[in-house]
């Protein structure tokens, strides 16, 4: 058995966070796919500041027609330091009527969120928004 030293254990969580970052980025140039994001038409509601990252309510909603033509097809929500950056993804039809979201996500610390929404012309919209969590959750178990 190998006893960890004071330097690898201290250093872990800044390990952890990087690669958090790491896969957020790799996410988002998943869905990007080599698309240029415009920073308009997203409407993303999240409070600054979470007593409990258990249960942050989350509302987005895109400016779009929602016609055949010319509608949503997914939103994205990524998180910068959760143990997995793809929070959640809803993809929608013309049929929905309007583009919008609603749920509550966990937080594991204080971190940016970032919005993604497809639409049916190939276009990339984004959001982003900085949330302070008070009590983080996604915590591994010791």
């Amino acid at each position: 058995m190998t006893a960890a030293t004071r330097r690898a254990v201290l250093l872990l969580p800044i390990a952890a966070t990087a690669a958090a970052a790491s896969d957020m980025a790799v996410a988002e140039r998943d869905i990007l796919a080599g698309r240029t994001p415009s920073d308009a038409g997203i409407a993303f509601d999240m409070p600054r500041l979470s007593e409990n990252g258990n249960s942050v309510d989350v509302a987005v909603r895109v400016d779009s027609p929602m016609t055949a033509a010319d509608h949503v097809r997914a939103i994205h929500i990524l998180s910068e330091k959760n143990p997995v950056p793809r929070v959640a993804s809803f993809f929608l039809t013309p049929r929905a009527g309007k583009a919008e979201v609603a749920t509550r996500i966990r937080l594991a610390t204080s971190q940016q969120i970032v919005v993604l929404a497809e639409t049916s012309a190939g276009q990339v919209h984004r959001a982003m928004r900085e949330v302070i969590v008070v009590l983080g959750a996604c915590v591994e178990g010791g």
